[in-house]
């Protein structure tokens, strides 16, 4: 079948094929980057933590009532430590200033020298007097965990102080050292100048992620600290045995209310409260996009089936014509397939490069990437099966239509 007599039929009745491919181009464009955008918060979502075995672990909290000093202070951490450890079912406790995704964050810039002009990064710092690497499962890359003579208790309404030696995470040495294999021995400070304190990194953990938990590779620029400051504010991770979390979190707060005389605030949280607290708006957002994109589809499906019906009505005596010259099914059938088809194809071609362009405004506005060309290739199939068959149902009708009847009042 020859396509030119088609779109030459096409051109002398342009207004609706103009609108539904213009239909076409816009579904396209807001389809693809929709999806993409719907996939980078989903994978974002379900990023590792750095946490092994997530639904093992909690954040307990306990707020003292009364005014203490900086040994009461010392005396009721290590009380609630001694009590949490020998709850049945504890396997670790570490004590901890902020928990990844949670929605406190105490971060501070970096610097591997202190003349430079400006830090080469800003990291998420986790405090701890304990091990987080046995706490929270972190998987150590190279170097070592900190030991006793590593840790710096102070009393944090008197002083502030910078750790000797630091745990930093993969990707937070490839931003503060490029290209070199291993960063163990080598110093980092915190912030710029001749004030800048230096910590020396002991060790390298594969993922720790911020608390924030950011989209960009930001999000793993975490170290770890080994100090353990005096607050009227305790934090603890807790790990357990596997599936024995939620009894221990209602033993630990029963045990800490009863020990303590209910002279203390207690809270806790799940690693999993946190996560789906931190990602409740992006999987919000990725389940309006996926629906807005259902309905996207069902319009324009539905604009090509109301051309196609509209245009069969208006030919029934021409489709008539042509049977009675020997036309077959197929060849009506083929025919209006073939029509549809060309809309299709020229609504795809202009919503190819509108997809282009309003991923141009997205890449220069928001934190998102360039749209993979995997995503231009798999729209036109899409939108080419759907036209299809959209147009199938009355394109056969079409086809069924009989001379006699067609022709009728000639």
């Amino acid at each position: 079948m020859e396509i030119r007599p088609i779109f030459s039929a096409l051109m002398r009745n342009k207004t609706a094929p103009v609108l539904v491919a213009t239909q076409i181009a816009i579904s396209l464009a807001i389809l693809t980057n929709a999806l993409y955008v719907v996939q980078l918060r989903q994978e974002a979502s379900a990023r590792s933590s750095g946490i092994q075995d997530e639904a093992s672990v909690f954040q307990i909290t306990s707020e003292s009532l009364k005014k203490t000093d900086y040994n009461e202070k010392l005396a009721l951490k290590k009380i609630e430590k001694q009590i949490l450890t020998h709850l049945p079912g504890v396997l670790s406790v570490a004590e901890v200033n902020q928990m990844p995704m949670a929605n406190f964050a105490q971060f501070n810039p970096l610097s591997t020298d202190r003349h430079q002009l400006n830090p080469i990064a800003s990291a998420a710092v986790y405090l701890s007097g304990d091990s987080l690497i046995n706490t929270l499962g972190l998987q150590l890359l190279e170097g070592r965990d900190f030991n006793a003579s590593d840790v710096i208790e102070y009393d944090a309404s008197q002083d502030d102080k910078a750790a000797q030696s630091t745990i930093i995470t993969k990707a937070l040495a490839r931003r503060l050292f490029p290209g070199v294999e291993s960063v163990i021995g080598k110093s980092i400070f915190m912030g710029t100048g001749e004030k800048a304190e230096e910590s020396k990194i002991v060790g390298v953990i594969d993922s720790l992620q911020t608390p924030p938990a950011e989209f960009s590779d930001d999000a793993q620029f975490s170290l770890i600290m080994p100090l353990a400051p005096a607050l009227p504010r305790n934090s603890y991770a807790v790990r357990t045995e596997p599936g024995q979390r939620d009894r221990v979190m209602k033993a630990a707060q029963s045990a800490l209310d009863k020990n303590l005389n209910g002279a203390t605030i207690i809270a806790l949280h799940t690693v999993e409260e946190y996560r789906k607290e931190r990602y409740r708006n992006d999987n919000a957002l990725s389940s309006m996009l996926i629906t807005v994109s259902g309905l996207l589809l069902l319009v324009s499906a539905s604009g090509i089936v109301g051309m196609s019906t509209l245009w069969v009505a208006q030919r029934r005596k021409q489709i008539g014509v042509r049977r009675a010259l020997g036309a077959r099914k197929l060849d009506i059938l083929r025919y209006f397939l073939t029509e549809n088809f060309l809309i299709t194809s020229i609504g795809i071609g202009a919503g190819i490069v509108m997809s282009i362009g309003l991923n141009q405004i997205l890449v220069s506005h928001f934190e998102i990437s360039k749209l993979p060309i995997i995503y231009l290739l798999a729209a036109p199939f899409i939108f080419w099966t759907m036209g299809l068959c959209a147009a199938y149902g009355p394109s056969w009708r079409a086809a069924s239509i009989s001379p006699a009847t067609a022709t009728r009042g000639f």
